[in-house]
């Protein structure tokens, strides 16, 4: 009981002070104090190879993405974070080939998005950036392409939101 109650003298004063610094954190992300709301603006598909659903799909999986990791409350016009861009790339490559055809034996999808973050709280931490990520598959495309897609937006929403919110 003594350990128990001499460690509640060390942690008190420890949130006290991390609650006064003017930033929190939730999952690595440092949120600058004043930021209530955010807007993800649509994402237009750019690319030479235009899916129909993945400026939706994108879109929709960064505003949940920013919703998931943050406090932050999602509004439609001006926020204090706002995320604008367009998918500028989409692509299906052979990785691997080999066989008695010289067939493709692995190929590789990849999607690039433009990204413009302006932080209407602190200025400094706007910035555009390009970010591609890939998947790479088995036969065709079309039996897969709704799941690579899906795991690509993840990790390219997780680079967005850690360039925007974690200063990585």
């Amino acid at each position: 009981m003594y350990t128990s109650f001499k460690l509640s003298y060390l942690l008190i004063p420890f949130l006290l002070v991390t609650q006064a610094c003017g930033i929190y954190k939730l999952n690595g992300a440092s949120i600058p104090d004043g930021m209530k709301t955010f807007n993800v603006q649509f994402f237009e598909n750019s690319a030479p190879i235009v899916v129909p659903y993945l400026s939706q799909q994108f879109t929709e999986a960064l505003k949940t993405q920013i919703r998931n990791q943050t406090r932050l409350s999602q509004v439609n016009s001006e926020g204090d974070a706002i995320f604008e861009g367009r998918i500028t790339g989409y692509a299906i490559s052979s990785t691997a080939v080999g066989g008695a055809n010289d067939m493709a034996q692995a190929n590789r999808l990849s999607i690039t998005v433009a990204v413009k973050y302006v932080d209407n709280i602190k200025p400094e931490n706007s910035f555009e950036q390009s970010f591609t990520r890939y998947q790479d598959f088995q036969g065709t495309v079309q039996s897969q392409e709704q799941n690579l897609i899906t795991a690509i937006n993840k990790q390219l929403t997780e680079d967005i939101f850690n360039r925007a919110f974690a200063n990585w």
